[in-house]
């Protein structure tokens, strides 16, 4: 029997999130505005999400910060 599964963490692109100040670069830019959650899933068909959170991603350095 052959079984395919897989298991990981998507994000999921929202649109623009605030203008903010990153506390990592000390850019001030608009952040994006992101729903990140991890999946499992079996012969390429979400099965379960679960871990569902939203966050703004800053543009210049990546950094993630829950809203």
């Amino acid at each position: 029997m052959f079984l395919l599964f897989g298991f990981g963490t998507k994000r999921r692109h929202l649109g623009p999130g605030a203008t903010r100040t990153c506390p990592n670069c000390h850019n001030t830019t608009r952040w994006s505005r992101t729903r990140q959650y991890r999946r499992f899933s079996l012969f390429f068909v979400p099965v379960a999400r679960w871990k569902r959170r939203e966050l703004d991603v800053c543009g210049i350095c990546g950094t993630a910060v829950e809203v």
